[in-house]
């Protein structure tokens, strides 16, 4: 399963952690995902792995 969301495409990123001292290690920042189901047209029901601040837009405009 991909560390992605379904409907905008956030993934992964990268980075470094920074210490006081200027040393660098890689991070990596995944997205808050969230499984969620909806409803398709035709009646059936899916499950999607949805970002929690797609969410929070969705139910903003909803």
């Amino acid at each position: 399963m991909s560390k992605k969301c379904f409907l905008t495409g956030k993934g992964p990123m990268v980075g470094n952690h920074v210490s006081h001292a200027n040393n660098k290690n890689k991070k990596r920042s995944l997205p808050n995902l969230r499984k969620v189901r909806i409803k398709l047209e035709d009646g059936t029901s899916m499950r999607i792995r949805v970002a929690a601040s797609t969410l929070r837009t969705m139910k903003k405009h909803s």
